[in-house]
């Protein structure tokens, strides 16, 4: 009869993992992170990708769907549903663009301003709960990483 050996513990092959595969390791990270971000941000009543429109609108202004769908890399169809609901709630305008009228600008509102500035409040507890494992210099690093890959 074969020796059994036992599977390698989950604390020990992960590490190996992100080792050997950082691709496959970061897709797994950002999974988890995602979960943990959708489930925080739909208690506090706005979702992730919601919440990333109405941030990038009050930071750089009115911007076409498009241009926010691809800096924020959203996909387009994605895009339309949370624009639709952000409209819903009063948290965005689209109006014609007057720079191209076959385009819509979209605007935050002061309502989207307010629910940005409520949903920014419990962003830095849930960072420290998700990221607790790593030390402030660890995710200053990971956050300077991640930056670069997104570029």
């Amino acid at each position: 009869m074969p020796a059994r050996t036992s599977a390698p513990d989950r604390a020990t092959y992960f590490p190996q993992l992100a080792a050997e595969r950082p691709d496959i390791a970061l897709c797994r990270a950002s999974t988890v992170v995602a979960r943990a971000a959708e489930t925080a941000a739909h208690e506090h009543g706005i979702g992730v990708g919601q919440h990333l429109v109405l941030k990038m609108l009050a930071a750089v202004g009115p911007r076409s769907q498009q241009a926010l769908s691809e800096e924020l890399r959203i996909d387009r169809s994605v895009m339309v549903g949370i624009a639709d609901e952000l409209e819903r709630s009063g948290y965005i305008r689209r109006e014609r663009d007057p720079a191209d009228r076959r385009a819509y600008a979209v605007t935050l509102t002061a309502a989207g301003r307010r629910a940005l500035t409520q949903a920014e409040k419990y962003i830095p507890e849930f960072l420290d709960r998700t990221f607790a494992a790593l030390t402030t210099a660890e995710r200053d690093q990971l956050a300077a990483l991640l930056g670069k890959l997104l570029t």
